[in-house]
């Protein structure tokens, strides 16, 4: 059994049904090819307004579903998803211009955090002392917080919303899903296969918008926490507007991650992880490697290597078999790509690869991979998160500079250093202030039992993505203190109660 989605318009899913309530619509684009191949309602008050009681009053009999009951829907929605991957990456590469593996890749990473919240009543597990006192007992229980919202970006239109829904809902919430408005038929998709799985209908809501649909959700009494992923100005503006408004707020921003290549690495390596981590999904992930840190006398050798593989990869249409590198997901993201590359030699930069070159011509969002030298902090192709396949190399004289130069950074979402110096890289582990790590790792994305979050203006909230943390964000603690005195043991004590 497959699960359709219209071709013509995209739905929001309320209540177990598709929903096509809106009076204003937007297009949605193939990317590669630049053609409106959809239209998607945006939800006005009224649409929001439903969802939002839907998700309340099914959250009332959710929260005391059985955690054994809840567990099965996970079970189940893995195997579902698992036998109708193909389909699912088809609508991912068509919406967002991937190549038909790279949303494989997300597809599994997504699992990996079902499969995580199936195990949901071990990370639900309560804590308690017997005899705290005489007689007395104390117990701490996780109890989910209610109806919760989740906003996610274009870049990953299935995982992102798997790693923040499925552990909202193991958790005993209701969720409203405001997904990318540029690639939104995975969520709905997503939706189905949820109800497919046994999931009561209104636990799991779907509605389309844009920033006004956000405010609302923002600013919605019913509606208890934010999670959000999406570019940092966006993501002080969800926490400080969620915040303000008594909610808790998980909100991560963007990136501007490095790879540090030390002397000792293995330059043949670096030098495919580079091409890996640059210009997989056209760079238009939040832990792509924006810039490369050549450390010593190794940048023209590592730079040549770079470039001679640059050249064997091929541009075009995620849905062709062939395709290395697809379009980016809009022709503002593009023409942005195309300018900051045209402003770097100006700002003193060396353009080795110009991805403009390579481009030129095509239909569709296209920006070719570019390999960028000599970049500073200062210069546009440094400073900004170009979210494209363009890949910087920045060239300093030591590990001590290389540092120095990340931790001034005002992103800390992932670093990777190569080398093969276990001390080395113990020290960068140690000195360098950014949130995910990797050590001859270019793309440290942890597995699923662990939680996902940079530091700085990669984050706001106290909160990483997926994992423990996340069971954390979607619960609140509840402490009860007992005694059952005997009659005869009864008095009054005015006094501040003691051990």
């Amino acid at each position: 059994m497959t699960t359709a989605v219209d071709l013509q318009t995209i739905p929001h899913f309320i209540g177990g049904e598709h929903v096509r309530d809106g009076e204003r619509f937007q297009d949605v684009f193939n990317p590669a090819t630049g053609e409106v191949i959809r239209q998607l309602a945006l939800a006005d008050e009224e649409t929001l307004e439903n969802a939002i009681s839907n998700a309340a009053e099914a959250q009332k009999a959710w929260r005391r579903a059985g955690l054994a009951k809840r567990s099965q829907v996970f079970f189940k929605l893995v195997g579902i998803i698992r036998e109708e991957a193909d389909e699912l990456a088809r609508i991912i590469t068509e919406e967002h211009g991937k190549t038909i593996p790279d949303a494989h890749g997300e597809i599994a990473r997504g699992l990996e955090n079902v499969e995580f919240c199936a195990g949901l009543v071990h990370h639900l597990k309560g804590e308690s002392a017997e005899q705290v006192a005489t007689g007395v007992d104390v117990r701490q229980l996780r109890q989910p917080v209610g109806v919760v919202a989740c906003i996610t970006p274009f870049n990953f239109p299935a995982m992102v919303p798997l790693w923040m829904i499925s552990t909202a809902i193991a958790a005993g919430n209701a969720v409203i899903l405001k997904p990318s408005e540029r690639d939104p038929s995975a969520s709905v998709w997503i939706a189905d296969a949820f109800k497919r799985a046994g999931l009561p209908d209104g636990i799991l809501n779907v509605v389309h918008g844009d920033k006004d649909t956000v405010n609302r959700i923002l600013e919605h009494p019913t509606i208890q926490a934010v999670s959000f992923v999406g570019s940092t100005p966006i993501a002080k503006h969800i926490y400080s507007t969620a915040t303000s408004h008594g909610k808790r707020v998980q909100a991560l921003g963007g990136a501007k991650n490095h790879m540090v290549v030390m002397p000792d690495a293995d330059l043949d390596a670096a030098a495919d992880a580079a091409i890996s981590a640059g210009f997989g999904s056209a760079g238009q992930r939040c832990m792509a490697i924006s810039v490369v840190v050549a450390v010593g006398d190794i940048a023209d050798d590592l730079i040549s290597r770079i470039k001679d593989r640059m050249a064997d990869l091929k541009l075009g249409n995620g849905a062709d078999a062939d395709t290395d590198i697809g379009p980016l997901i809009t022709a503002q993201a593009q023409e942005r790509a195309d300018r900051i590359l045209a402003a770097a030699p100006s700002e003193g930069a060396n353009i080795v690869v110009d991805g403009r070159e390579s481009a030129a011509g095509m239909d569709g969002f296209f920006v070719g991979a570019s390999l960028v030298d000599n970049v500073k902090p200062g210069m546009q192709v440094y400073d900004e998160e170009i979210f494209a396949p363009v890949l910087s190399v920045a060239r300093v004289d030591s590990y001590n500079e290389a540092v120095e130069l990340i931790n001034a950074n005002n992103y800390a979402n992932g670093v990777a250093m190569f080398t093969r110096d276990g001390r080395t890289a113990r020290e960068f582990e140690f000195d360098i202030e950014v949130g995910m790590v990797g050590v001859n790792v270019p793309i440290p994305v942890p597995i699923g039992a662990f939680s996902f979050g940079g530091w700085k203006d990669s984050l706001f909230g106290d909160t990483h993505m997926y994992g423990p943390e996340s069971f954390n964000f979607y619960t609140r603690r509840k402490v009860t203190t007992s005694r059952w005195p005997l009659p005869s043991e009864s008095q009054i004590e005015l006094g501040f109660p003691v051990n």
